[in-house]
């Protein structure tokens, strides 16, 4: 059986099998309304974050890349906020090492792909109709891969940027990716035909002599790097990114935390800031995260199947 806990003044919704306990709460009647094949654990917790929502109409939600594993998409950690493969590209790396340049643009040319084809799964769609039902006054997402705006959201704040995008570190030129990933591939063909299993934002578990890899400088200034328009682990977050989440946060009734664990800070420190401003919290996401003791409510189902539930019941 799939339980909702009552932990003191908060409630855990979990999926995990267990036997009925003394603090099992019982579904409620909007719970037993639902459609028949939405599975009784999906729909207790589906009805659990309506209830918060109605009562904090002015929503500001923060999502991560558990919310895009649905379109293919791989997350970076495991259900105990753990990595699952070794560490992203960190900005220092990036920027002092032709070599390590050589390496990233090169599995990126096999791996974004994978990204760029990926399209909006139940969690962006359920989402996205939370805003057009008026429930979601701004979304933050520590996500790159552009598809809440795909799905239909508007009011979006894209805080670790775009990967759609590249940018000159000299002079500041942007251009699509797409652009120079078919430069990356008139310079590299004999790498369009290479396989490999795909990892997140883009990249490909490959390892390979790189250093025949041709990567262009930007023709504009004629020997600036180009690096994808998004923060890189050890890189900073623009200020105005931060201060507009800030403000939604201010701005907003409660914070709802979906497929995130929160291990970078950040995304944690908008939990922080909600918290330290007495907004309720919720949390929609499979394992640990970093903010659970902030959490009034913790919800651990499909975040998906309960998005879509979800929207159900908003709409009814």
């Amino acid at each position: 059986m799939n339980n909702v806990i009552i932990c003191g003044s908060k409630i855990i919704v979990t999926g995990l099998q267990s036997e009925p306990s003394m603090t099992t709460m019982p579904p409620s009647a909007s719970s037993t309304e639902a459609a028949s094949d939405v599975p009784a654990h999906v729909a207790r917790a589906a009805a659990s974050l309506a209830r918060f929502i109605t009562r904090h109409p002015r929503l500001v939600v923060l999502t991560g890349a558990g919310v895009s594993t649905d379109s293919g998409i791989p997350d970076y950690r495991d259900g105990d906020g753990a990595w699952k493969r070794p560490p992203p590209m960190n900005h220092q790396s990036f920027m002092s090492s032709h070599a390590a340049r050589q390496r990233y643009w090169a599995r990126a040319l096999v791996g974004f792909r994978a990204l760029s084809e990926a399209r909006p799964g139940a969690s962006h769609r359920g989402l996205a109709l939370l805003e057009r039902l008026d429930h979601i006054d701004t979304l933050i997402t520590q996500n790159v891969d552009g598809l809440h705006q795909r799905a239909g959201n508007r009011r979006v704040i894209d805080l670790h940027g775009r990967a759609e995008i590249v940018r000159c570190m000299s002079c500041d030129a942007r251009r699509m990716r797409h652009d120079l990933h078919a430069e990356l591939a008139a310079r590299n063909p004999r790498w369009l035909d290479v396989e490999a299993r795909i990892g997140p934002d883009g990249d490909a578990d490959l390892e390979h002599d790189f250093g025949t890899f041709q990567v262009p400088d930007c023709a504009r200034c004629g020997r600036g790097i180009w690096k994808p328009d998004v923060v890189f682990f050890g890189d900073r977050v623009p200020e105005a990114r931060v201060t507009a989440a800030r403000a939604a946060v201010s701005r907003g009734d409660a914070l709802l935390v979906v497929g995130s664990s929160l291990m970078v800070y950040s995304g944690y420190r908008f939990a922080r800031q909600a918290a330290a401003e007495g907004k309720p919290l919720a949390c929609l996401n499979l394992g640990h995260t970093r903010a659970d003791a902030l959490y009034d409510l913790k919800l651990e189902a499909p975040i998906g199947a309960t998005l879509e539930a979800l929207a159900i019941h908003l709409d009814a």
